[in-house]
Parts: structure tokens; sequence; C-alpha cells
């Protein structure tokens, strides 16, 4: 909330399902105008109302009484939506319109309608940080990569005065990044029903792909969640899921919009190439798959790839560390330091046993945002 420039007059929020992108959005009327205030109108256009009325005469009919601020919510479920939404920034400009939607859409350069109007941010589940805060009642700030990388010892010491992040870091990394697990209900289902509705709903209805091909597309996921972080072997997955080798790359590269999947290029690679390895865009999504047989190292990378990634630029390397960051940085994650110590790497690892220059504890890259 506290990233935004409020005083644009169209705001998208984008976000993967789950994240609380409808929570966002009435935290922000709330903090802003208040439940009496009727300058601020909350909608969803899923709603049936909005299959008879348009958007653009419901925004003037708004305006016209007083209305100042729309906030939109599941904007992709109504048809037009970047076109009528287009004409609200044109013709009301006395409304300021704040809209969500998935992950999926595209909101700059492969939507004319809305190119250099719309003020497009991505809401993400929490980091290890927000989760500690929420957790632990502490309020610990974010810290960059390069204040965390040159300070990582003193701010190590003032968190451990306070708190024991290890005494929470398993719970995120099982359940931590989206905010439901503070809902009374079983984490793991109610995650495997948001990854189903993420392929059955995001994926398809915005993709326009045919139902039939769900059963392909769910399992091609769950080949890449019980292997990765893997090499991308395409032919193979190819044969396991029946299509062709250029739509199984389509198909991963839906995975990632919808932050289900995170790919992994060498330095001045992108799509369509294939990437050197495959991750879970975040650990939380490993476990509801194979539960008993999630790979600890494999759920120490996929942490570090999504906490890091926000204001950073990972890319694989081909000797021994994992990641090379900005261009700057090489990274080997380890659960323990019982190897040669290379000046040259970064090392940043789950249990530790010592300190040093380069020798980072895994948790505090939760601590980026």
């Amino acid at each position: 909330m506290d990233e935004i420039d409020w005083n644009d007059r169209l705001i998208g929020i984008k976000g993967s399902r789950g994240v609380g992108k409808t929570t966002f959005l009435l935290e922000y009327a709330r903090e802003f105008f208040g439940k009496d205030n009727k300058e601020c109108l909350y909608i969803n256009l899923n709603h049936f109302y909005f299959t008879e009325r348009t958007l653009v005469d419901f925004a003037d009919e708004f305006r016209s009484k007083g209305g100042k601020v729309l906030l939109i919510d599941q904007v992709f479920k109504y048809p037009d939506w970047s076109k009528e939404l287009r004409y609200c920034y044109d013709n009301f400009t006395d409304l300021k319109i704040v809209f969500s939607g998935s992950s999926v859409m595209r909101l700059k350069e492969a939507n004319p309608d809305l190119a250099g109007k719309a003020a497009s941010y991505n809401l993400r589940g929490f980091s290890f940080r927000e989760f500690l805060n929420l957790m632990a009642g502490t309020d610990f700030p974010a810290f960059t990569l390069d204040e965390v990388i040159k300070n990582h010892r003193a701010i190590v010491r003032d968190i451990c005065a306070v708190v024991k992040p290890m005494a929470y870091f398993q719970d995120y990394l099982h359940h931590g990044f989206y905010p439901f697990f503070l809902e009374k209900r079983n984490f793991s289902e109610n995650l495997l029903k948001t990854m189903n509705m993420t392929l059955e709903v995001d994926v398809l209805y915005i993709k326009q792909i045919e139902q039939s091909y769900l059963p392909r597309l769910r399992k091609l996921l769950y080949l890449l969640a019980v292997n990765a972080p893997c090499p991308l072997n395409v032919s193979q997955l190819s044969k396991d899921v029946e299509t062709s080798r250029a739509t199984v790359m389509n198909y991963i590269k839906y995975l990632k919009d919808a932050r289900l999947v995170n790919m992994l290029y060498p330095e001045g690679e992108e799509f369509p190439k294939k990437p050197s390895r495959v991750y879970m865009y975040n650990s939380n999504l490993m476990y509801p798959i194979r539960p008993m047989a999630v790979n600890p190292q494999a759920v120490r990378e996929s942490f570090f790839y999504n906490q890091v990634l926000k204001d950073n630029r990972l890319n694989a390397v081909e000797n021994a560390p994992q990641f090379s960051v900005n261009g700057k940085y090489l990274f080997r994650i380890e659960e323990n330091m019982r190897g040669k110590n290379n000046p040259d790497w970064f090392y940043a690892v789950d249990r530790m046993s010592i300190e040093g220059e380069n020798i980072v504890p895994l948790w505090l890259f939760g601590f980026l945002y």
C-alpha cells in the first residue's frame, strides 16, 4: 500500500489467486475513507448485475452522485473491461479507479487500451518478514539485498536479540506465503483448491484454452512440482502430457504468469527459449502436491528465488552456485556449511553453525520486502 502512487487515476493491482487482492481493496477503502464515506465504492464485476449494466454507465452514475473512487474487483470477468476502463479514464477525469485482476492479465505492452494509462502493481504473498511480524508481534523493517550482503551480521544480531526467527521459519515455508492460513480451514486443502481455480479460471479463461485441455495442464504442473527444481526435458514432458513441445513451453509460460512456477534462465536469455531450471513459485505450493516427498533442498532454493525475485534479477550459472543475482553476486544455497568456502561466492545457509563475510542465514533473504 505504501509503494503505490495514489495520485494516479487508473491503478491496476495484479496478483496470484489467494494473495489477498480483495482484502487489499477493502482495506484501502477502510483506511482512506472509512465505512460511512460514500465517495468510495467497492464493486465486483463478476456480479450478475453487470450482465445487464455496463461498467461505463455504472461509473458515470456513481460520479454523478458524488463518487470519487471506484474499487473494481475481478475485472477480467467482464467483457471488454480494458476498453471500458480506458473510456472511463479518458472521459471521467474526476473519477479514480483502482482495479484488481489475475497475474495472468496483460496490462501494458499486450494491452493497447491501457498502455501508458494504467499504473500496474503486483501484490505478492507474505514475505518471511511480514509473516514473522504478524506471528511474533514484531515490527522489523525490510532491507535491500545490498544491505543484507554488507551488514548481515549486525542485522541478524539485532533480530535475534528480539525473536528467534528459526522458530517460525519452517511454518512459513509450509504455509506462510498465502494470507488465508489465518482462516480456520485446512490450509493444504484450501491451497489445492486455489491452485485448481488458478488453472481452471485464470489460465483457461484468460488464455482462452479449451476446457478439454485442463487435464494436460494439471498433469504438467504436477510433473514440474514433483521434479522441481530440475533441468527441463521438454521432449519427455511433451510425451507425458501428450502434446507438442511448443505447447508444453507455452503452458509453462502460462503457469509462470499465474505465479505457480518460476523459470530460471542464463544471463541474456528469456522465453521462448528453454529455461535452465523450473522452480515452484513459492515453497508453500510444494507441500499439498506430495506432502510426504518434499525435497528440503528444493524448498530452500524455491524460497530464495521467490523472496529475492521482487526487486532483483536472478539467472542460472553453469558451475556450482545455483544463482547469479543482478549479474554481480553468485549464490549457493546450503543446508549447512560443511564443504569448502569459496570466497567468490555467497552462501545462503539454512542451519547456521558458523558466520562469515560471505555466509548469510537463509531466512534473512525473507526480509527483502
